[in-house]
C-alpha cells in the first residue's frame, strides 16, 4: 500500500528475480509474487481453483507433521524430481485435476517452488502465488495495491528456467503498462525477451526436457492448454495458499 496511507494507486518499481534465497531482500518493502510454472505454483493455483485447501510444507517431515493434524490430507510433491516415500502423488497439476477428492487438503513440498512460497509468506507487504494460469488476474490485482513488487521465479538446479522467466516477464509487463517501472536493466531485458512470445516458446526449457525424459509431458500439455484461463488471485496466509478472489474461468474467445 502507499506508505502514507493516502488514496489512489501507487506506481513504484517492479523487479524480477530468481531463487528462494533472493526473497529475503524484498520481504520488508515489496509485495512478493512466487512463480514456479513447472510445477509447484501451477499445482497450488489448480488446487485452489478446485476448491481444495492448499498447504505448503517446508520439508517432508513438516508435511507428515501437518498430516498428523489433518489425517485426511493428500501429500504431494517432489524432491530432486522424486516423489518422497509415503506421498500419494508428485506435484503434477495434470494428475491433480483428475482427482475427485477435493475435500482432502493438499499438502505440498518441492525442491524450489514451495521454498519460494514459504519465503514469500513472510513479506510485510503481502505474498502471492502465480502461474501461467492466473498471471493476468494476479497482475491486475496488484495494480494500485502495492507500490513495490518483486516477482520471483523459483529456479531449478541453479538456472532461471524459461517458463518462469516468461511468467514473471508477462506479470511485470502488465504492471509496467499500468504505470509501474522496471527496477533494473535485467528486469527490462526479460520483459523485452518475452513480449509477444507464445506459451509454447517455453518448450526449449530443460524443465520440459525433464518432463519428457520422465514420462510426464502431460504437465507441459496442461500448462500450455490452461494458460491464463483463471480469474483467480492466490495469496499466502501463513503456510496456506488461499483465494483472494472468486474462481472464474476465462472465456475461450
Amino acid at each position: 500500500m502507499r506508505p502514507n496511507g493516502s488514496p489512489g494507486p501507487a506506481f513504484g518499481p517492479v523487479v524480477i528475480d530468481v531463487f528462494p534465497e533472493s526473497v529475503a531482500r524484498y520481504r520488508r518493502d515489496h509485495a512478493v509474487v512466487a512463480v514456479d510454472v513447472f510445477r509447484a505454483t501451477t499445482m497450488a493455483v489448480t488446487a485452489v481453483a478446485q476448491g481444495r485447501r492448499c498447504i505448503v510444507a517446508t520439508s517432508v517431515a513438516d508435511a507428515f507433521a501437518i498430516r498428523q493434524e489433518l489425517p485426511e490430507a493428500l501429500l504431494a510433491g517432489e524432491l530432486g524430481g522424486d516423489t518422497p516415500d509415503g506421498f500419494e502423488m508428485n506435484n503434477s497439476p495434470a494428475d491433480l485435476v483428475l482427482r475427485a477428492d477435493v475435500e482432502r487438503p493438499l499438502v505440498m513440498v518441492s525442491s524450489s517452488g514451495t521454498r519460494v512460497m514459504t519465503e514469500a509468506s513472510g513479506s510485510d507487504e503481502g505474498a502471492y502465488v502465480a502461474s501461467l494460469r492466473n498471471l493476468t488476474a494476479t497482475a491486475r490485482h496488484l495494480i494500485g495495491r502495492h507500490e513495490r513488487i518483486a516477482v520471483i521465479g523459483a529456479g531449478s538446479r541453479g538456472s532461471f528456467r524459461e517458463e518462469d522467466q516468461m511468467a514473471c516477464a508477462w506479470i511485470a509487463e502488465i504492471l509496467i503498462r499500468a504505470g509501474h517501472v522496471a527496477a533494473d536493466e535485467p528486469t527490462q531485458q526479460l520483459i523485452d525477451r518475452w513480449t509477444g512470445a507464445s506459451v509454447a516458446a517455453c518448450q526449449v526449457s530443460e524443465s520440459v526436457a525433464y518432463l519428457g525424459r520422465s514420462g510426464q509431458l502431460r504437465d507441459y500439455d496442461f500448462v500450455v492448454a490452461t494458460a491464463d484461463d483463471l480469474d483467480l488471485v492466490c495469496a499466502m496466509t501463513g503456510n496456506e495458499v488461499r483465494a483472494e478472489t472468486s474462481v472464474e474461468l476465462r472465456s475461450a474467445s
